[in-house]
C-alpha cells in the first residue's frame, strides 16, 4: 500500500543534512519525492512510498544524523499530486 507524508521540521545543519542524510536514506529505502529549506532553518519534505518504507523513513529521520536531531517535527498525510517519476531530489 502506497502512503504520501509531507514532513516538516526544524534543521541546524542545513546542506549536509539534506544531501547526506535525507536523500540518501530516501534512494536506499525506495521513497519519491523533494525536500527543500524553507525557510532559514525549516526544511519541508514529500515523502511518497510504500507504507513500510515510509515508516522506516520516520524511523531514520527522528534518530537523526551524527549527533543532531532534528527539532519540531511535524508529519501530516499528503495526497500525491504530481508524479515524481521514481525519485527524490533536493530543491534549491
Amino acid at each position: 500500500m502506497k502512503k504520501c507524508l509531507k514532513i516538516v521540521f526544524i534543521a541546524q545543519q542545513k546542506e549536509s543534512f539534506l544531501h547526506d542524510f535525507i536523500k540518501n536514506n530516501a534512494r536506499k529505502l525506495g521513497i519519491e519525492g523533494t525536500a527543500q529549506l524553507v525557510e532559514p532553518n525549516q526544511v519541508s519534505i514529500i515523502a511518497c512510498g510504500e507504507k513500510a518504507n515510509i515508516d522506516d523513513f520516520l524511523d531514520v529521520l527522528h534518530e537523526g544524523f551524527g549527533s543532531y536531531i532534528p527539532e519540531d517535527v511535524q508529519v501530516e498525510p499528503f495526497l500525491k499530486e504530481k508524479d515524481y517519476r521514481g525519485i527524490f531530489r533536493i530543491l534549491e
